[in-house]
């Protein structure tokens, strides 16, 4: 089957290019990862080196692999928050089946070709660059770096990355510097690897969640708006609650069924310059730590303790709930990193000043007073 559509990804010296018969899934790529990893069009007929992944919208291929999956012993595995039928062969060939998305998949060369077949082009472009972006992190991480918990901006080349549980203000950090000057390189984690002297530090793109609450506290509520009624989208993993509550004029954050988790805004990565003015960075170098906490009694300062990096703050394979290796693409390799990559950067960062700082619910004088310590590091 043709694949005229090629879109080429790349981050450092780790490449994926994605193949497909639907120019769909390839402008989507470009799309998504464009301003964060190279993403650009490569001709028709050129030569395809490195990992691949080929994805085809035919609904008659997606039912044959379904067959064969059905036909032999297989798992049943929870992956991107669905159903998948997992079976491996002899060989170590990996086929699986995501009946409700009507999705198929077919790893082999050890992760290194990765084929899916959709019935529709939606999930199949978004599977697809799952996938990439899946095959890219391992390929990094088998190169050394490792994969921190945090947000992260840019100013100047240097990289200020923010860490903290969820609730402490990372994303809201993140955006204020953003907003007033820095660059945006990561909203919820981060590629750091020791080269020389220095830490590199390398975006995951991803899209962000933004709380309808904090959305609107930071003035960029009625863009989202005005932009959903003038017929544009967030991204399509975003629950239909929330783009209800937007079009409505909802402003309250909005929560699921027991109260536990919020259901939030889901920003395209590229959004975030077209809707929001700001501008993106494509890497840095990592030059001190940030670890914030909300406080609404407290005016925003720089407060005493000794906050230091943890385990939370690394990601692992415990904590890629929603994306596992079922299809062998990174091959044994901690999700975070080699232990010793992880013990360089820790040891690296531990060196680099760390501000702990309080901020409250008055988001201009947040604003005002971390985009002065910002300027000082």
């Amino acid at each position: 089957m043709s694949t005229p559509h090629r879109t080429r990804l790349q981050a450092a010296d780790a490449s994926v290019t994605v193949l497909s018969n639907t120019a769909f899934v390839t402008d989507w790529a470009r799309r998504y990862f464009g301003p964060w990893w190279n993403a650009f069009e490569i001709p028709a007929g050129s030569v395809c080196a490195g990992p691949l992944v080929t994805a085809y919208l035919d609904d008659k291929a997606y039912t044959h692999l379904a067959t064969r999956v059905r036909s032999c012993p297989y798992d049943e595995v929870t992956y991107a928050k669905a159903r998948l039928l997992l079976a491996q062969d002899s060989t170590g060939t990996i086929t699986g089946i995501s009946p409700d998305e009507g999705l198929a998949y077919r790893s082999e060369q050890l992760g290194g070709h990765v084929t899916l077949s959709g019935r529709t082009t939606e999930p199949l472009a978004l599977a697809t660059a799952r996938i990439a972006r899946e095959m890219i992190r391992a390929a990094l991480l088998r190169e050394g770096w490792t994969l921190l918990h945090a947000s992260a901006v840019v100013r100047d080349g240097r990289a200020l990355l923010i860490f903290g549980s969820k609730g402490a203000g990372k994303t809201t950090t993140a955006l204020l510097l953003a907003g007033h000057g820095a660059q945006l390189l990561a909203n919820d984690r981060v590629f750091v690897k020791a080269v020389g002297d220095e830490l590199s530090v390398l975006p995951w793109p991803s899209a962000a969640a933004v709380g309808l609450g904090l959305l609107d506290a930071l003035g960029l509520y009625d863009v989202v708006r005005d932009r959903l009624q003038a017929g544009e989208q967030l991204h399509p993993t975003q629950h239909q609650d929330v783009t209800d509550a937007l079009v409505a004029g909802h402003r309250e954050p909005l929560w699921e069924p027991g109260g536990k988790r919020e259901r939030k805004v889901q920003v395209f990565p590229d959004q975030f310059a077209t809707w929001f003015g700001m501008e993106l960075a494509t890497g840095g170098r990592a030059a001190a730590l940030l670890f914030p906490r909300i406080d609404p009694t407290s005016a925003p300062a720089v407060i005493d303790g000794a906050r230091t990096l943890g385990e939370s703050d690394f990601m692992s394979g415990s904590t890629e709930d929603r994306y596992p290796d079922h299809f062998g693409l990174a091959a044994g390799i901690n999700g975070g990193g080699s232990d010793p990559a992880r013990t360089t950067v820790t040891n690296r960062l531990a060196a680099l000043p760390h501000h702990q700082v309080v901020l409250s619910h008055d988001i201009q004088a947040n604003a005002d007073f971390l985009a002065e310590l910002a300027a000082d590091l």
